[in-house]
Parts: structure tokens; C-alpha cells; sequence
């Protein structure tokens, strides 16, 4: 382990190495026995494999970072150490070196991690909610990837009894801008976690990478909604390769956002309804006494009524719910939302239920 800064510092260049990954990263420690050794070794490796001119980070790079990332408030996590998170530790791929924010403690706790759709329905954000209320209730942490839709819905109901955040770019760069408020919220109650350089902004390839690390905190993942193609099942499968259990939500066959959810139950993947579920299959206690501290209170946005609209439309999946619902959890007025279902309505674009239920139109 890393114990004076300039080892830190050193731990973080081979980390940043080029073509150096996690798996290369502890084959060099375990070869060189020593950070300092496998950095004085990298050049003549690489170039014994035919890759002319290579250098490591650089220390300043490094240093830059290092200094960067202290300034902002983040803990470096290294591998191996005991504030490191607990399960992911034991991963064959995880990540020699994390910036973290917020309650470490929360890594060593048990967790479940929770994914889904960024389009989710008003059905599958209550869901999510609820499943992540009960898990936190039983004294469960809940890992998420803090995207929007089913990771939004899952950090803010474990708010207040324990969540972690992985994010797919730098622990600096907040993605989406509308989690902004989430993210700060998390920082001050829960965890935020990223392998990524600081001030780095997420790419596509960079969120399967965020998704083995909430597979790798998790003793679990549960789906919420996942189209057939998504990277919600890309963690699931990651979770399985993990030897950690996989389960997910069933939805209505006609929605393409549960698509990925009814085919990991066909291959095998537990089918769950409510937290309970979890903890039974996880030989958990359905509820625990310990009290916990309330979220704050969301702020209310102000959008246009095209804004508005669009948000009503993503909550609705072809599955009726409430208006009330769908009212509650676009997270605005009520005299701000009505107007707009009742346009939608008139458009066509959504139809009226018995029992004063919503469903969006095929």
C-alpha cells in the first residue's frame, strides 16, 4: 500500500499509464513487487513487445491531478486498502485507484445495486423507489450509475439511508446537468465513486467501465426497466461473470423498456416485485430500527410547456397509471402538469383509463 504522498502519486501514474489497465496494473505490482519498480520496468516491456518510444505518466501529470482532486474535497481509494470498497476489491478487473466523495463506510456495508432505463416510465421510477426505500429501511445500501430515469429514482429514495454513486466521467464533471442537485445531495449523504481522471467528460466507451464498478460494490443488481440492448444488461451480465446474483423487474411485454428485464428472466434472473424480495433471496430481514436522516427538498425547475410535455410522454409506457403519479413524479406543480396532460390528450397522444389512469399511446 501507498503510504507517503509521493507513493500515492506514483500509484496514480501507473495507474495512468498508457495501456496500462487493472488487470496489467497488479500483474506489474505482484511481477515488481513495488510501484516504483514496475514504472522503471514499463519503458523496456513495451518495447520488447515492439512499442517503440513509450513513456509512463508522467510524475507532475500525475502530481497535477493528485493535488487537483485533494483541493476539491476527494479521497483517494487504492486497492487493496481497508477504506476500499469491500466486494469490489475482490473483482478481478477492479480499479487500482478511485476518487471517492462523501461516507466511505458505505463501500464496506452491504450493497445491492439498482439500474434501468434513462426513459423510464412513471411505473418503473416507483418501482425503483420503492425497492431502494425498502432495501435502505433494511439497512441496505443502494448503488447506482446517477444517469437519469431509474438510477435518478433509486439515489434520491436511498438517500437518507445510504447510497453510492459511480459516475462514468470525472468526479467533477456532473452528468446529466439535471442531476446537478441529486449529485450535491449525494456528496453530503451518501458516496460518489469514479475511476476516471478529474475534469474528464464521459464518452460512450466510458460507461461500461462505470457499470463493472457497480457491479463489482454490489452483492447484487437488480434491473428496473432495460431495453434488450442497454447497458443496464450489460451490468447484469457483468454482475453474473461476478459469481453476484442477478435479478430483475417484469414488465409489460408491449413496452420496449422492459424488453431487457423479461429476457434476463427467461435466462434465469431472479423475478422480484418489491424489496422484500431482495432480502429474502438475500437471507436479509425485511426491516430494521435504525433511523435515518430526511433528503432535503428537491428544487422545482421552471420548463416550457414542450418541456413539460416531453416529461409527461417519458413517464408513460403503455401501462396505465395514476395521474396523480405521473403528476408527483414529473417533480412539478400540479397546475403546471394538468394543462399539459389534458393537450396531450387532445393530441392523441396519450389515452385516459378507468380509475383516472394515463397510458401512452402506441
Amino acid at each position: 500500500m501507498p503510504k507517503s504522498v509521493k507513493d500515492q502519486i506514483n500509484w496514480l501514474r501507473l495507474t495512468r499509464s498508457r495501456r496500462v489497465g487493472p488487470a496489467t496494473f497488479v500483474r506489474l505490482l505482484n511481477e515488481y513487487e513495488s510501484v516504483d519498480a514496475a514504472l522503471d520496468a514499463l519503458p523496456n516491456i513495451a518495447r520488447d513487445a515492439g512499442v517503440s518510444k513509450y513513456t509512463t505518466c508522467g510524475y507532475s501529470v500525475a502530481e497535477r491531478e493528485f493535488d487537483a482532486g485533494r483541493h476539491l474535497g476527494f479521497t483517494p481509494l487504492f486497492l487493496g486498502h481497508p477504506d476500499y470498497p469491500t466486494l469490489l476489491n475482490e473483482a478481478p478487473d477492479a480499479p487500482p485507484f478511485l476518487w471517492a466523495q462523501g461516507n466511505i463506510a458505505l463501500g464496506r456495508r452491504d450493497v445491492v445495486g439498482m439500474v434501468g432505463a434513462r426513459n423510464a416510465s412513471s411505473l418503473g421510477r416507483r418501482i425503483a423507489g420503492n425497492i431502494a426505500r425498502e432495501l435502505g429501511e433494511a439497512g441496505v445500501c443502494v448503488a447506482s450509475g446517477l444517469a437519469r430515469g431509474i438510477d435518478a429514482a433509486a439515489h434520491g429514495a436511498s438517500l437518507a439511508t445510504g447510497t453510492i454513486a459511480v459516475q462514468a466521467g470525472g468526479l467533477d464533471v456532473i452528468y446529466p446537468k439535471e442531476n446537478e442537485a441529486l449529485t450535491d445531495d449525494i456528496a453530503k449523504m451518501g458516496l460518489r465513486l469514479s475511476e476516471q481522471p478529474i475534469g474528464l467528460i464521459p464518452q460512450a466507451r466510458h460507461f461500461p467501465q462505470r457499470n463493472r464498478i457497480i457491479a463489482g460494490v454490489s452483492s447484487a443488481i437488480v434491473v428496473v426497466e432495460g431495453a434488450a440492448r442497454s447497458g443496464s444488461l450489460i451490468t447484469a451480465r457483468i454482475a453474473a461473470e461476478l459469481g453476484r446474483e442477478v435479478m430483475a423487474v417484469p414488465g409489460n411485454p408491449m413496452d420496449g423498456r422492459a424488453t431487457g428485464c423479461n429476457i434476463l428472466i427467461r435466462e434465469g434472473a431472479t423475478l422480484i416485485r418489491s424489496g422484500a424480495d431482495i432480502l429474502e433471496s438475500l437471507n436479509r430481514p425485511a426491516q430494521s430500527q435504525m433511523a435515518f436522516a430526511e433528503p432535503p427538498a428537491p428544487e422545482i425547475p421552471r420548463l416550457s410547456a414542450r418541456q413539460i410535455a416531453d416529461r409527461i410522454l417519458n413517464l408513460l409506457g403503455p401501462s396505465a397509471v395514476s395521474e396523480d403519479d405521473v403528476i408527483r413524479d414529473t417533480g412539478l406543480p400540479t397546475n403546471s402538469v394538468s394543462p399539459q396532460i389534458t393537450a396531450l390528450e387532445i393530441k392523441g397522444d396519450i389515452s385516459r383509463h378507468p380509475g383516472g389512469k394515463l397510458a401512452r399511446k402506441a
